[in-house]
């Protein structure tokens, strides 16, 4: 293997972690923080009355079920070759876009780090298999919605590789609110942003929103590492932002940690933790079918799912009363980690029958949260869940 393929960032590997992953899959530029955990129910409390931000606090997150864990071998199960192919697909367009220079992925912390380690060891082998010394790096980042991108993290990164061959990651878009968030933030940073389609370049795997810059498809599938948390994402939190930090203040001080966003670290989930086995099952998949094609994507495909999701979310908070469109949790992804992580009022299915939405009609059951079959109604999304509207106290 190339010497200059497998080297780090000396001053970022140094500043950030791995945690549970390995040096060679990503460079979590966060603190690791210890905040007391806030129950579930009063959590919902505080969003909703404004009292606090959802980034301030944080529920403990147990670990996964036995039945739980049956769902996600059966995701793994169908959809393992279909995440290997795609994954190649993704890569091979972005071999294609930068094919003679490094190239930077930052995954977007959580959802965005099992697939940026994926396409990292994919661009990786596929550099060395064609002699090219072009490095491959990756870190994980936050972004917050309402809150912005941490821009310390990402001025620290941009001082050490610069902008024009970054490339942000994330696992899937739901309603696209982090996207519109990550376009938001990036206004004065034009490097990053595609020339043509005046977007920052963000890879996803499902782009159910239609706001990524690349995606494998649009597609709600259950994709393996999205009905699971910390245990398949390096045992991170959802990241955290206790007080805000000034944009300029942050951008200065870069290299120091307490100005970056922070997350926990899950080491009570060690015992349940598959994130290296995981990114290792499917990098075996990749090797057993591989992929010659890029992903089928363009601004057409992109701009009419957008319009698509956008009637969908509209006839939904319409039909259920519902003002604060943060409530709707669009996806099957989206959907299942409401309902493990918010309080649930109801769940909206395409079709019970359809076996990628059993793990939701498995929570709905054991918890009585009530389910609507709603058939085209739900446009581009197999599942939806409604957040309770929680009554002042």
């Amino acid at each position: 293997m190339s010497k200059n393929l497998t080297t780090l960032n000396p001053i970022l590997t140094k500043l950030g972690f791995h945690s549970s992953y390995r040096p060679e899959d990503v460079t979590f530029l966060m603190q690791v923080d210890d905040i007391q955990p806030t129950d579930v129910e009063e959590k919902e409390y505080l969003i909703q009355s404004g009292k606090m931000h959802y980034s301030q606090m944080i529920s403990v997150e147990n670990p996964p079920t036995d039945e739980h864990m049956k769902h996600f071998q059966h995701a793994f199960d169908q959809g393992a070759v279909r995440l290997a192919e795609e994954v190649q697909k993704i890569g091979n367009s972005l071999l294609q876009r930068f094919p003679h220079q490094p190239i930077v992925l930052i995954s977007l912390v959580r959802a965005g780090v099992p697939l940026g380690v994926l396409l990292k060891h994919y661009l990786t082998q596929k550099r060395i298999t064609f002699v090219q010394s072009h490095s491959v790096f990756h870190y994980g980042i936050s972004i917050i919605r309402d809150r912005g991108i941490d821009f310390a993290a990402l001025q620290a990164i941009i001082e050490q590789h610069g902008a024009e061959n970054i490339i942000f990651v994330d696992g899937w878009t739901g309603k696209g609110a982090i996207c519109r968030e990550l376009t938001q933030n990036l206004q004065n940073f034009p490097a990053l942003f595609d020339e043509n389609w005046d977007i920052p370049r963000l890879v996803t795997l499902s782009d159910l929103a239609g706001y990524s810059w690349l995606s494998a498809s649009i597609d709600d599938w259950l994709i393996p590492f999205g009905i699971l948390g910390s245990v398949i994402s390096g045992l991170t939190s959802r990241t955290i932002l206790k007080e805000t930090i000034a944009r300029e203040d942050a951008q200065q001080d870069c290299y120091n940690p307490k100005k970056w966003h922070s997350c926990l670290i899950y080491n009570h989930l060690q015992p349940n933790d598959l994130s290296v086995d995981f990114i290792e099952k499917i990098l075996k998949l990749i090797e057993l079918h591989p992929v010659n094609e890029t992903a089928h994507w363009n601004n057409q495909i992109r701009l009419t799912q957008q319009q698509s999701c956008s009637e969908t979310i509209d006839w939904i908070a319409e039909h259920y009363s519902i003002q604060n469109i943060n409530r709707i949790k669009a996806s099957i992804a989206e959907a299942t980690r409401a309902v493990l992580r918010r309080v649930p009022e109801r769940i909206l299915l395409q079709n019970d029958s359809n076996p990628n939405v059993q793990l939701l009609l498995h929570f709905a059951r054991e918890r009585n949260i009530p389910v609507d079959v709603l058939g085209s109604k739900l446009g581009p999304y197999l599942a939806v869940t409604l957040i309770k509207k929680v009554e002042k106290k």
